[in-house]
């Protein structure tokens, strides 16, 4: 297999990654096929080396600039910058990426992460970016709303359900639970794609002949799932099941010959998508781990100037997976300096 960069088609503008807009299907349909023929680009079902490319929550509400939860990195331009490279770095590799995964947070208002789920004595919401410490929940400072109960999946005691949920939490030593702006919601433009990477994928899969293999997580009411592999919270106060870990996709994810991994943030959803990950891998077999190759420059953590910055503990997570035998690479270096890759690929 060749491991020759291939040429960026004449659509791509990295002007307009920070930017939403309607992909032009039928224009890029034609165009991929072409340009597959041009480059002799085999479909994805030939590959003798199957390679993932997992694509964690590269979505409006986290890239674009001016949405919800826009993730800034120290650059203060950061999931912009690294959409910009990541898709640069499919076109330029798509004849030796097999299936690309994107996963997608998804939500509905009444979640257990966002204001309306919780109220106080007087009537209202706790705000956007505050946290909901165990002692506030203890100490009847929030409860659960009431009125959100009939939207809910399964009957819940709500002051049990209260409790146990922040205990867990708090018991994992994982954040406490953050009410977020309302985000990603199912149905609106937030909870899309990034068009620059949408049409990326969207090529690859034309050009390809690969299906875009998209992951919903994140629409459990009752549990967070900054996780891709599994929610936060399984169970409910009686210790009954409300949500299980994706076992299906960490089969597939583990089954390529080769895994790389991209997207938002490195300090949330990537970090603890990671951590689950290994301990998946030394669950299993621990040389499953050479195999993970994580794009650093294509991932930032959320940063706040001048209130919080978790680039250093996103980086402790990376490292963590670099001392179990997953590789840190940058997506602008050429591939074949990757360690291991040719190996791997050849």
């Amino acid at each position: 297999m060749s491991l020759a960069k291939l040429t960026i088609p004449e659509h791509f503008n990295p002007e307009k990654v920070g930017e939403v807009w309607r992909v032009s299907y039928a224009d890029r349909a034609r165009e991929a096929r072409l340009w597959a023929q041009q480059h002799q680009i085999s479909r994805s079902c030939e590959d003798r080396v199957r390679v993932g490319l997992l694509l964690i929550d590269v979505q409006n509400t986290f890239c674009i600039p001016g949405f919800e939860l826009f993730v800034a990195g120290r650059s203060g331009n950061g999931a912009v910058e690294d959409n910009r490279r990541l898709c640069e770095f499919i076109y330029r590799h798509l004849h030796i990426l097999t299936d690309v995964i994107p996963t997608m947070d998804t939500h509905r208002a009444m979640q257990i992460f966002h204001p309306v789920f919780w109220i106080n004595d007087s009537g209202e919401h706790p705000a956007p970016m505050s946290n909901l410490e165990l002692a506030d929940i203890e100490a009847g400072k929030w409860r659960i709303n009431p009125e959100v109960l009939p939207n809910l999946p399964t009957a819940i005691d709500p002051q049990a359900y209260a409790f146990h949920y922040v205990r867990e939490l708090t018991r994992d030593s994982k954040y406490p639970l953050t009410i977020w702006p309302y985000h990603a919601l199912l149905g609106g433009i937030s909870h899309a794609l990034v068009s620059a990477v949408e049409e990326a994928c969207f090529f690859h899969s034309i050009a390809r002949y690969s299906a875009t293999e998209y992951e919903m997580k994140g629409n459990n009411p009752l549990t967070e799932n900054y996780s891709v592999l599994q929610p936060e919270v399984l169970t409910n106060a009686n210790g009954e099941a409300i949500a299980q870990r994706n076992i299906e996709l960490v089969d597939r994810l583990l089954n390529y010959d080769l895994l790389l991994v991209a997207g938002q943030a490195k300090s949330h959803c990537v970090a603890w998508t990671l951590n689950d990950l290994c301990d998946e891998i030394r669950s299993r077999d621990r040389k499953l781990a050479r195999k993970v190759y994580l794009l650093e420059d294509c991932t930032s953590a959320v940063v706040v100037p001048g209130q919080v910055d978790f680039t250093d503990l996103a980086d402790e997570t990376f490292t963590r997976c670099a001392e179990l035998g997953m590789h840190r690479v940058r997506s602008i270096d050429p591939i074949e300096t990757w360690e291991g890759i040719s190996e791997g690929l050849c």
